[in-house]
């Protein structure tokens, strides 16, 4: 059998996401000249999350237990949002969570990031069984391009889903770019594969498939 663009897409995304947190993970992660790995980390994965609800949930629920799905899907995405904002309030000293252990909360973040990278393999899988090639290579570019224009910041508790969802994540961008602005926080865009940009994954993009591991 052979893997969907989409279901490639997806692995890089994943694959880089990890590669983001493995320095974050370093017990001196916390100091002010290391603190950027772990806002990057932070915010391309929050992007990540809400490029999936606004594009990839849509067709998801279309697909049999569609509904079921996409609770399943935002239920480990709140959870996921809520431990980064713990994540990122615990390294910058925030009283609230001191009592917080990093191991404690890495724990439940790379708990929840193995749920979620099955939960989009699994969806990934189904999509690409049910939809032509053409409309599945589509959908991975207009996925690979909201993941730049997304929110940098996670809001656990704003709509996910549906237009209330995509109108509180361009809120979100706005607000977010203010104070991404303000903070002087910088998020590393090469992390995120535009199909034009990017000649290894474009090669899939353009509609080629590659085998999937037996």
């Amino acid at each position: 059998m052979t893997a969907s663009t989409l279901e490639v897409a997806l692995t890089y995304e994943h694959d880089k996401i990890r590669e983001l947190a493995a320095p974050a993970h370093q017990p001196d992660a916390a100091l002010p000249h290391r603190r950027h790995e772990t806002d990057w980390f932070y915010a391309i994965t929050a992007q990540h999350l809400t490029a999936a609800e606004d594009v990839l949930l849509p067709y998801v629920r279309r697909l049999p237990d569609g509904r079921k799905l996409v609770a399943t899907y935002v239920a480990n995405a709140k959870q996921l949002e809520r431990s980064l904002r713990f994540l990122k309030a615990r390294q910058y000293g925030d009283s609230r969570v001191l009592h917080l252990r990093p191991g404690d909360v890495w724990q439940v973040v790379d708990r929840l990031l193995d749920e979620h990278e099955r939960l989009e393999a699994d969806y990934g899988r189904m999509l690409g069984e049910s939809m032509a090639g053409g409309d599945v290579g589509a959908l991975t570019e207009r996925l690979l391009s909201a993941q730049e224009v997304a929110p940098t910041r996670s809001h656990p508790f704003s709509p996910h889903t549906g237009m209330a969802g995509r109108m509180a994540h361009r809120a979100w961008r706005v607000a977010d770019n203010v104070w991404d602005s303000a903070e002087g926080r910088v998020v590393p865009t090469t992390y995120h594969v535009h199909p034009k940009r990017d000649s290894v994954l474009s090669h899939y993009l353009r509609g080629a498939q590659v085998p999937r591991s037996s």
